[in-house]
């Protein structure tokens, strides 16, 4: 599970499911002589690139990991996004948070931090966030677990 994880940043019981609930999308159905290749081989080429950056997400060093066309990956990485972004999909997959929830997890943050926190989103201490570049002064100060430069959300 580490070795499958640190490849394509999903648990493969997940990666599981999510096979389950998208092979029978039409993208991945033809009415031709030649077959595609099987889904969970396009969720794994589709995966590897999401979870990589830089570089190593490039559709050329994809397409070597995968030993497939570069015309393939980005082929197969259109079928994932469109199998994944219809509405019906995102229904059955995300949750959003009740008005209640809401509420009382921006009581908790006014109780614990202050009033004009209340509001913030998608942040959460620790999270880092990617920069484009190594920065010009002291540079390898943000250079981070995952072998990115990123910020350090506090």
């Amino acid at each position: 599970p580490d070795m499958f994880r640190s490849y394509l940043c999903i648990d493969p019981g997940c990666f599981d499911d999510l096979v389950t609930v998208i092979q029978d999308d039409p993208v991945f159905h033809n009415n031709s002589n030649h077959a595609q290749m099987p889904v969970t081989e396009q969720l794994a080429i589709a995966l590897y690139r999401f979870g990589h950056y830089r570089n190593a997400s490039s559709t050329l060093k994809v397409a070597l990991w995968a030993g497939v066309g570069f015309g393939t990956v980005l082929l197969v990485t259109n079928r994932i996004l469109a199998a994944l972004c219809p509405e019906r999909f995102r229904k059955s997959a995300l949750r959003w948070t009740s008005d209640v929830a809401k509420a009382t997890a921006k009581a908790w943050v006014v109780e614990a931090s202050c009033p004009q926190w209340a509001d913030g989103w998608l942040m959460v201490d620790r999270m880092l966030v990617p920069l484009h570049i190594r920065p010009g002064f002291f540079g390898n100060v943000f250079y981070d677990h995952k072998s990115n430069y990123s910020m350090n959300v506090q």
